[in-house]
């Protein structure tokens, strides 16, 4: 396995917690005023109704995920319950969240992706943030969604890919654009992302950690390597459409008319 072991500053215990959480609002932000992960919406929405599963666990959901963006094409009119979840939960973003959308929970306790708790049955998500775990918590993650029959789906932005590390040269410029249009208006979102832009230097840096951090789909069929069963399949690719491709590991209990496993 390629896949360096990097870190990333809004990771560290001693970063502090509010600009821990502007970051993640930034991020929520940014993906959803640019549509990043709408490409694989329609590949989501196939992958939860052949579960059949009627609700959603985010982990590693942050400042909200692209969920409020994502709901509607991925629902499609289905009642689907979504329960949004961190190990460093931004309260304030995911209850905001809750107040946007009436199907859309969330957990203001924390939650480890690695271990989750029993009673959180779902389709487990994991949006731009699976490049955190290293190869052996990444595979537990995976091992412990397939031995419990449930689905799971991760997605990164980040690749290792000339283009998408191009691009992050966006970020701090998107950042600003922001935190000013981003309401309600909040005085320390403008402080720290356009007086002081800590935020935008820390979306720059840790987005190219990021992609040094990346698993490529190489390292992604690996680490699901010896998961397999005649009722469980993977699919593992990168979805086009977007401004950056999108890299997907989706794992999914076999139902009636399934036509069996897919890993490309």
């Amino acid at each position: 396995m390629r896949r360096q072991r990097w870190f990333e500053i809004h990771d560290q215990p001693w970063f502090p917690a509010f600009l821990r959480d502007l970051v993640t609002e930034a991020l929520e932000a940014i993906w959803n005023q640019n549509h990043t992960y709408r490409p694989i919406a329609a590949r989501l929405r196939e992958a939860v109704q052949r579960s059949g599963a009627d609700c959603i666990v985010d982990l590693c959901s942050g400042g909200g995920g692209p969920w409020l963006g994502l709901y509607d094409e991925v629902a499609d009119g289905r009642e689907l319950q979504v329960c949004l979840t961190d190990f460093y939960p931004n309260a304030r973003m995911l209850l905001r969240a809750m107040g946007k959308n009436a199907e859309v929970t969330a957990r203001t306790e924390p939650v480890d992706a690695r271990q989750v708790p029993a009673e959180l049955d779902g389709f487990r998500t994991i949006f731009s943030s699976f490049h955190h775990f290293d190869p052996e918590a990444a595979r537990a993650m995976l091992a412990d969604a397939f031995e419990r029959r449930e689905g799971i789906a991760v997605f990164e932005g980040a690749t290792r890919g000339a283009w998408t590390m191009l691009a992050l040269t966006a970020l701090p410029i998107l950042a600003f654009r922001a935190a000013l249009v981003t309401r309600p208006f909040r005085l320390d979102r403008f402080f720290w992302n356009c007086v002081v832009p800590v935020v935008p230097a820390v979306l720059w840096i840790d987005g190219l950690l990021s992609c040094l951090r990346s698993y490529s789909i190489a390292d992604m069929r690996e680490l699901t390597a010896g998961l397999s069963a005649a009722d469980y399949e993977w699919q593992i690719g990168d979805e086009d459409g977007g401004r950056v491709p999108v890299r997907y590991l989706i794992g999914a209990p076999v139902g009636l008319g399934s036509t069996g496993p897919n890993l490309t």
